[in-house]
């Protein structure tokens, strides 16, 4: 069934993009057999605008959806990958152009690499690890925004209210995202501002996984994320 956000919209240059409401794609991350992180990437079919590429699943954004919605709806559509079997975690507006139409790279999660079922617009659906992705021969706007949407591997430290292993990607805002490869636990405030204190000085990103306000108060706004 045709939405009603399906069409082109021209650029001042004569280009055309797709999606008379703008276009949304996901962004899908799962732990591969080893726990690294891995994305789920969409071989376009031949016929399709930059055939013959790899990008993420998506399309164009129907007038009462938000992106996120049409995200998961073009997996569905696309993949096979039902909603309820992932979780967003994030945002990004990745395109614009001066018509005024944007493409919005939704990001969420999966417990596990999901089976897939691939129709018309794909030639083949992939979990591809992410030091991989830039190796294939990706659609131009997908690789020009694939060094900020990637993840870089991170230690969280779970603050006193968090009684279980967190969600593995983490929106860290304008720092990017992040891939939880190591967890610390801790009991009491004092002890999640220690943890955090000496992770500034370790290699690598941390985070301070909290809910609580007032852990987040006390340990360095550059490290708390919330749950």
């Amino acid at each position: 069934m045709r939405g009603d956000g399906d069409g082109w919209v021209f650029a001042s240059d004569g280009s055309r993009r797709w999606g008379r409401h703008g276009a949304a794609g996901l962004l899908l991350r799962a732990p591969g057999p080893s726990g690294h992180a891995t994305v789920l990437l969409q071989h376009r079919a031949g016929w399709s605008h930059h055939g013959g590429t790899w990008a993420l699943p998506g399309g164009a954004i129907d007038s009462h959806e938000s992106p996120a919605g049409a995200a998961v709806r073009e997996a569905g559509e696309e993949a096979g990958i039902a909603g309820e079997s992932l979780t967003v975690r994030g945002e990004r507006v990745t395109w614009t152009e001066d018509s005024g139409w944007s493409y919005t790279t939704v990001v969420a999660d999966a417990a596990a690499q999901l089976d897939t079922v691939p129709n018309g617009e794909s030639t083949e659906l992939r979990w591809v690890a992410e030091d991989d992705v830039e190796s294939l021969p990706l659609h131009p706007s997908f690789a020009e925004s694939w060094p900020a949407l990637r993840s870089v591997p991170v230690r969280a430290v779970l603050g006193p209210d968090v009684d279980e292993v967190p969600p593995r990607t983490v929106d860290l805002g304008e720092r990017g995202f992040g891939w939880i490869v190591a967890v610390v636990t801790t009991d009491r405030v004092e002890e999640t501002v220690d943890a955090s204190r000496a992770a500034e000085s370790a290699v690598g990103t941390t985070v301070v996984i909290t809910a609580d306000e007032s852990v987040r108060r006390a340990v360095s706004p550059a490290l708390a994320a919330e749950l």
